[in-house]
């Protein structure tokens, strides 16, 4: 399983989804290679019933399905993982007390409080029995992300990773930037230490750190990187049109 994978120290690739919205981008990502792919709420528009047909053809194919919630919300992040996501990442998560908000919504008893149902996407549809093996099985599969994104968060970025049930901790080195006062200013000395003093948090409590940036700043932290995100589909798209495009004149001349 991808969480396993994961907490044992190996690193798990994927990209942020924001615009497609057909089942299909889970057979495209699977055939390229990726682990995971993670979908926007946060920012995006997809609903919960069109996120539910992507996440279980993702998991009928072996790709696990990851959603930046739009909130700390029992709503989004409980929801989602019924509908058959594997991991929620909850951003701006800046304190201890939301890292035990987003552990209660995402884990079962005893690590957390979320509510018990079969019979629909987290356990393709199967129904009846079973309740403490599915709720086993469930805590070793789902992972919950703090984003860490804010100079609030980066100054409780060890009780974040010292929570129980938190699984990773992923910096949003955008929004961050923001709130140091260097807006965009990715490679400022600032910011390089405030994600390596994640990494570090994260290594001290035996967390996956995670990121989600250019190859530039993934270049850094790649040796301490265990979920690495690059990108998303809207990048990738636009640099494929605009490759189209520059083939196209360059064979013109």
């Amino acid at each position: 399983m991808l969480k396993q994978k994961l907490m044992s120290g190996q690193k798990i690739y994927g990209t942020m989804i924001k615009v497609v919205q057909n089942p299909a981008i889970s057979y495209i990502a699977k055939n390229s290679g990726l682990d995971f792919v993670m979908y926007d709420c946060e920012h995006a528009s997809y609903n919960m019933e069109t996120l539910h047909n992507i996440f279980i053809t993702g998991n009928a194919l072996g790709l696990d399905s990851f959603l930046r919630v739009p909130s700390l919300s029992k709503d989004y992040i409980s929801r989602a993982l019924d509908q058959g996501a594997h991991g929620v990442m909850v951003p701006m998560l800046e304190t201890p007390e939301m890292a035990k908000g987003l552990v209660k919504y995402s884990k079962y008893q005893p690590v957390g409080g979320r509510g018990y149902s079969v019979g629909i996407g987290h356990v393709n549809y199967l129904s009846g029995g079973k309740h403490a093996e599915v709720m086993e099985q469930a805590n070793n599969t789902v992972i919950s992300i703090a984003q860490i994104e804010t100079k609030l968060s980066i100054d409780n970025a060890e009780a974040i990773a010292a929570t129980p049930g938190i699984d990773a901790l992923l910096v949003g080195p955008n929004d961050l930037s923001l709130s140091l006062g260097i807006p965009g200013d990715l490679f400022n000395k600032m910011e390089i230490e405030a994600i390596a003093h994640v990494a570090e948090a994260c290594k001290k409590h035996n967390k996956a750190f995670g990121l989600h940036a250019g190859a530039k700043l993934l270049e850094i932290f790649i040796h301490d990187l265990t979920l690495v995100m690059m990108q998303s589909d809207v990048d990738v798209l636009t640099a494929g049109f605009k490759n189209i495009r520059e083939t196209c004149v360059n064979l013109s001349k």
